[in-house]
């Protein structure tokens, strides 16, 4: 199989920190062979005056401030900072001129030539042609004009990026079919799963944390980034039908929290390590992916789900797209009733078994990557 190797890649995409998203795993996997700069997000919505945004906005300044820094062997980190303002021509314009100063000066500083270019970032359609790149490359993982407060500028500059692109890569069904009548070329790579790690969960020697194992079994779980995409009032409502299970969420919590006050069955444990989720799943009896459907939802292709599968766990979804493509194993339903039955039918076969995680087994990040490099050699 052929691979990238002995690149120099810039590549666009959200912030270094945090738990790893589908960059970050296809980032590392371009380190192994080349050298890689990766330029710190440029936002896709401008900020609000919250506490989430303005901690934010201190920790990138600092960031900002101590330039170029290696963070793993062949992986560099450049913050800079933007205006995110995207409805403004002049905003913009002056995004493309800093950031573009900044990226050349870190690529004279590590000797990158001819670079491949490989964004995430749908406003950074404007960096084409600008580095002097031998090939540019979009990933797109998501409807980002679906999100609150991005608007339709952020619409029209992921065209313009889908058009310039000599390759536009999607994870998605739903994406391909929507990018596909305005990109230049396109392929569709589905989303992959660190199957090694989530299948710690079906080890008898993986040991549940205390604050999950101490709860009333039967536990209906989530874990991951508890934001817009989340239907609230759907779990509330599934606490409430099933008063003798504990309900537990896991993650950040990004989302008005009094929908859930008084519901003493419901626990928001908050974020986990990324290390430890895999105990965390073995406590579970039922997967929940609990989403609103909508334009966002519609094109997603949760991460989650296919790591609460390599954790052997059953799954109940609500219906989005991509939660169709593994059979019995995700329980798809249509409204309340049905997704209340389907956690009852995951009930008569609950927690993490192999036939399940085996489901996904092929479809590991490494898999899905290779299929990247073909694309790209």
């Amino acid at each position: 199989m052929k691979r990238l190797v002995g690149r120099d890649v810039i590549c666009f995409a959200n912030d270094w920190a945090g738990d790893p998203l589908s960059k970050q795993h296809i980032v590392r996997s371009f380190a192994r062979d080349n050298r890689v700069l990766w330029v710190e997000s440029l936002g896709n919505r401008a900020p609000r005056l919250d506490r989430r945004d303005l901690t934010r906005l201190v920790s990138k300044l600092a960031r900002f401030r101590q330039g170029l820094r290696e963070v793993q062997r062949n992986l560099w980190l450049l913050s800079p900072l933007a205006i995110p303002a995207y409805h403004s021509p002049l905003a913009r314009a002056i995004n493309a001129l800093v950031v573009t100063g900044l990226v050349k000066r870190a690529m004279h500083q590590l000797g990158f030539d001819r670079p491949l270019l490989y964004t995430f970032v749908p406003a950074s359609a404007w960096v084409i042609g600008r580095l002097g790149e031998e090939q540019s490359i979009y990933h797109c993982v998501d409807e980002y004009s679906a999100f609150a407060g991005a608007g339709q500028e952020i619409a029209e500059l992921e065209r313009q990026l889908c058009q310039r692109a000599d390759l536009t890569i999607v994870s998605s069904q739903s994406l391909l079919e929507r990018r596909r009548p305005f990109a230049r070329r396109i392929a569709l790579v589905r989303h992959g799963v660190d199957h090694r790690h989530f299948a710690r969960a079906l080890l008898p020697e993986t040991d549940i944390p205390d604050e999950l194992a101490r709860l009333p079994k039967p536990v209906l779980g989530f874990h991951g980034l508890i934001a817009e995409w989340v239907d609230s009032g759907l779990i509330r409502r599934i606490a409430e039908r099933f008063p003798h299970a504990s309900v537990v969420l896991i993650g950040d919590l990004r989302i008005d929290r009094p929908i859930w006050e008084g519901l003493p069955n419901l626990h928001l444990l908050g974020r986990r390590p990324y290390q430890d989720l895999p105990r965390y799943c073995r406590g579970f009896d039922v997967a929940l992916l609990p989403f609103v459907v909508d334009e966002l939802t519609i094109c997603a292709s949760p991460l989650k789900l296919r790591e609460y599968l390599a954790a052997g766990l059953p799954v109940v979804a609500t219906s989005i797209p991509e939660a169709r493509l593994f059979g019995d194993a995700v329980q798809v339903a249509e409204n309340d009733e049905a997704f209340f039955a389907a956690i009852l039918h995951a009930l008569a076969r609950p927690g993490p078994r192999s036939e399940r995680s085996e489901l996904v087994a092929d479809q590991t990040w490494d898999h899905q990557i290779e299929r990247i490099h073909q694309l790209l050699t």
